[in-house]
């Protein structure tokens, strides 16, 4: 018999490349809003093998529009990005802990279903910047959100407070919960809001001195194949214990001029560089500790960054073609 799974945020970013990889061997729902999600060509392309259930997890999930038999529930819906969490901190916080909290209500009906949640490295964000967290950072570094009235805090705050939940609520009804830190994930479809498409989008404009805030900042960026693997892995551990992983690429960390570089030689294109100061609250350094990981599903990544960058300039570059030319 086919597992049975059901993604939230489906038709985002995470969400439909997991999907694709589930969709051959498993029997896969898709639960979203299309607030963010994308409804594109490789969404309908999908639509084949998999269902799609339409609903906004800000309100309570009605009597009978899912199934109760699946065997794993991927809670990925969320709003997500720098620019939302400056602009819209309330919808941030508002949309993360009420879709949380509702999914949850309704996951506790499930008989022997695993919970995985989708975290962030920016739940401990604020305990780097204040010194007491390492970097590489593990997962049990003391949480701390140093300036609330900080809007970009709203985001890293929606996190803490959802393992909180997930945790809570894995312990009142004893079902298995992973929960999974995801660290600068990328790759084709991930919209514009973030690094990587955003220099691929200003740099195809033309974009020439191009300007890198924060340059002398460091990430490790971890392609989505490789993240969709190691939470596909988790999820399916046995055992009803709840697991808080990092999922991420720790092994070629690089400052954000040197990516800007390698996205340079990806186009062929050669702007010169404008170094400006980062923004309030990006952190100087971010690298996961995969130890826990590694030991739990022998993990290893397997898209290198070039190679990363190449397919996902690829997606950027026809996409953006496509916008322009109206299709």
């Amino acid at each position: 018999m086919r597992k049975k799974i059901l993604i939230t945020g489906g038709a985002g970013f995470i969400g439909l490349h997991l999907a694709a990889r589930l969709a051959p061997t498993c029997e896969v729902t898709l639960l979203d809003d299309f607030s963010r999600g994308r409804s594109d060509q490789r969404l309908a392309d999908l639509l084949g093998q998999v269902t799609l259930v339409e609903h906004d997890l800000t309100t309570p999930v009605p009597p009978g529009l899912l199934p109760g038999d699946f065997a794993e529930v991927y809670h990925l819906a969320a709003v997500v990005g720098v620019v939302h969490s400056n602009e819209q901190p309330q919808r941030v916080l508002r949309t993360n802990l009420l879709s949380t909290v509702h999914l949850l209500d309704w996951f506790t009906t499930l008989p022997d279903a695993t919970f995985c949640f989708a975290s962030s490295s920016e739940a401990y964000a604020g305990s780097v910047e204040a010194g007491v967290a390492p970097v590489p950072t593990s997962e049990d570094v003391p949480l701390l959100v140093p300036d609330p009235g900080v809007a970009r805090s709203s985001y890293g705050f929606s996190k803490i407070a959802g393992e909180q939940l997930c945790r809570h609520y894995a312990h009142a009804h004893g079902f298995a919960l992973r929960m999974v830190r995801f660290h600068n994930i990328y790759g084709p479809r991930m919209g514009y809001e973030h690094v990587i498409p955003q220099f691929i989008e200003r740099l195809l404009g033309g974009a020439d001195p191009f300007a890198v805030y924060g340059a002398d900042q460091t990430r490790a960026f971890c392609h989505v194949d490789d993240a969709v693997e190691a939470i596909v892995a988790l999820t399916a551990l046995p055992g009803k214990e709840a697991l808080l992983v990092n999922v991420g690429n720790d092994r070629e960390e690089i400052l954000i001029a040197d990516l800007a570089r390698k996205i340079f030689d990806t186009a062929g294109l050669r702007p010169a560089l404008d170094l400006r100061p980062a923004p309030p609250l990006s952190p100087a350094r971010r690298l996961p500790d995969l130890t826990r990981l590694r030991e739990l599903t022998g993990y290893r990544p397997g898209v290198d960054l070039d190679e990363g960058l190449r397919r996902t300039f690829a997606w950027y570059a026809q996409d953006i073609a496509a916008r322009e030319t109206g299709r």
